[in-house]
């Protein structure tokens, strides 16, 4: 009896802390219970794109790629370049019964709190208790979260930093632990996790990888071995992934990603001031707040004061990097460096500074006497929640039918650099029918209409040339009779969109959007890592 008496006090104590931290979540995510979408700069389009990706889901399209209402009701291949996991769990949400914007509405609420949880938990298992507590509240509590949350909207971004702390735990205890298939999975996971979150935060990630890596190399006898196990399981994430990853990489040469996002750096640049002080508001990339927040002020003060500055002046030196990268004398950097420039606005590594100064936070508070750090950290902590607590609402409230997002949308959801490179950027006019003639004469009569599929009878009593008011994106295929049928699409006066021609006569037309065969082969390649994940499961418990 006493034994299990102190059981159930350990588990206690150890459940103590992330219930904490979950009610402490809950009072920057109140604002979420109000009815309506917080208005946003991107929530709405986030809603729409979603109500687009569960469409094409619950036709069975296990992976949507394409939206069917979106951009005027021309579709739009965003999907296909838009991080999927946010649509899958709002989906699962929507299909247990939630509305599109209370699904949207509770990913973001469950990224918050899973995020700070994530944190707290690697850090508790690498530094301790309270450096596991200063991190996960610095973690949460940063300006940029709520800039993400109640400003900008961003979806991707905010399920990413579920990740971050995640992929290092899974670093840190390939190193240190025996479990090395257990643990390798779990890092594999969470890189997947984070590579289907958001496609720039992991490019910006792979410094800090690189960083813990070495820093943990450090730390390890077998250290060769502990290489071979990070670049093995690494691979492994990049072909779970492999689905969304290779496509969004290699066939956005298809769009106007290159030329709509050239020159944006330059007008994107932030000024070092606005790190230290800029007012909290609801504007645009170039007016909300770039603040790091007062615990990261105090924190470099701090770090003058502390004598083993080792991995600590680690974490600084990225810290500070990542500040530079968004400053205007490094914009030779993002000219030269192309890859760069797929970020569209260098503030986007607020995402990273947020991560590294939760880690700089937990490292002081480890160098600190132990009678000072709960003194330490709990000032760290009371900074961070009431400095921001002016931030935890939107601008305000907006309320939809929800047909406004499963009709026809009147919008690309993005800049337009998702948009195929030979159609115009934006159609910004709703087609008057699906099919129309544009030479000829010919009855045309619809009988099926999905997202990857649209089904004719046609009465041409002509030759006819015929238009399919559905942007062209490689994967569209005309089929006439059950013969695939010659397309243009590059016609001036039907941009972008499907045009074929059929002869005198009575015909089945059938146009369908299918894989190509990348596509196809990075489907394959993800399908059977994740077969794969079985053994190695079973591989792990032994």
């Amino acid at each position: 009896m006493k034994r299990r008496g102190l059981f159930f006090m350990s588990m206690n104590k150890r459940l103590l802390f992330p219930l904490f931290l979950m009610i402490l979540s809950l009072f920057p995510l109140r604002s979420l219970l109000s009815p309506g979408l917080p208005v946003t700069h991107d929530g709405q389009d986030h809603v729409a794109r979603i109500a687009n990706f569960y469409q094409s889901l619950s036709e069975g399209n296990i992976i949507p790629r394409w939206g069917n209402n979106l951009n005027w009701g021309f579709g739009h291949p965003v999907l296909m370049f838009l991080y999927p996991l946010p649509s899958y769990i709002a989906s699962f949400f929507h299909a247990i019964g939630f509305s599109l914007v209370d699904s949207v509405k509770l990913v973001f609420a469950f990224g918050y709190a899973a995020s700070i949880l994530a944190m707290y938990w690697f850090v508790k298992d690498f530094w301790g208790t309270i450096p596991g507590i200063v991190a996960a509240i610095l973690y949460g509590f940063a300006p940029y979260r709520f800039v993400n949350l109640y400003v900008r909207g961003a979806i991707g971004e905010h399920v990413s930093f579920i990740f971050l702390p995640l992929i290092l735990w899974g670093i840190a205890d390939l190193a240190r632990k025996k479990r090395k298939i257990l643990w390798g999975l779990f890092f594999s996971l969470s890189l997947a996790g984070l590579l289907l979150s958001h496609n720039a935060v992991s490019i910006m990630m792979i410094p800090c990888i690189v960083f813990f890596v070495l820093y943990m190399m450090i730390h390890t006898k077998q250290k060769k071995r502990f290489l071979v196990f990070v670049f093995l399981f690494g691979m492994y994430s990049v072909l779970l992934s492999a689905f969304f990853l290779f496509p969004a990489f290699f066939e956005g040469k298809y769009t106007l990603r290159d030329i709509v996002t050239k020159g944006e750096i330059g007008q994107r640049m932030v000024p070092f001031a606005s790190f230290l002080r800029s007012p909290w508001n609801y504007g645009g990339g170039n007016e909300f707040t770039k603040e790091i927040g007062m615990p990261m002020i105090i924190l470099f003060f701090l770090t003058i004061f502390i004598k083993k500055k080792g991995l600590i002046f680690g974490l600084w030196a990225m810290f500070c990097g990542y500040l530079v990268l968004m400053t205007s004398p490094s914009l030779p950097i993002w000219e030269k460096i192309s890859l760069l420039q797929k970020f569209q606005f260098p503030w986007r590594l607020l995402v990273m500074t947020t991560f590294i100064g939760s880690l700089i936070g937990a490292s002081v508070i480890v160098q600190v006497r132990k009678r000072y750090q709960s003194i330490l950290g709990l000032l760290l902590c009371v900074i961070a929640v009431v400095s921001t607590a002016h931030m935890w609402k939107p601008k305000a409230y907006k309320t939809y039918d929800e047909s406004f997002f499963t009709g026809v949308y009147k919008s690309t959801t993005d800049t337009g650099e998702s948009s195929p490179i030979w159609s115009v950027r934006f159609m910004e006019f709703e087609p008057s029918s699906h099919m129309e003639i544009a030479e000829g004469n010919a009855i045309i009569k619809e009988q099926r209409r999905i997202t990857t599929m649209r089904e004719y009878h046609v009465i041409a009593k002509e030759r006819t040339r015929l238009v399919e008011n559905t942007l062209y994106f490689p994967g569209w295929n005309v089929f006439v009779n059950n013969q695939r049928a010659d397309i243009e699409f590059q016609d001036p006066r039907w941009r972008g969109r499907i045009t074929f021609w059929v002869d005198q006569g009575e015909h089945a037309i059938r146009i369908v959007f299918q894989d190509t065969k990348f596509r196809m082969i990075s489907t394959i390649v993800s399908m059977a890592s994740v077969i794969l994940l079985f053994p190695l499961l079973i591989l792990a418990r032994q």
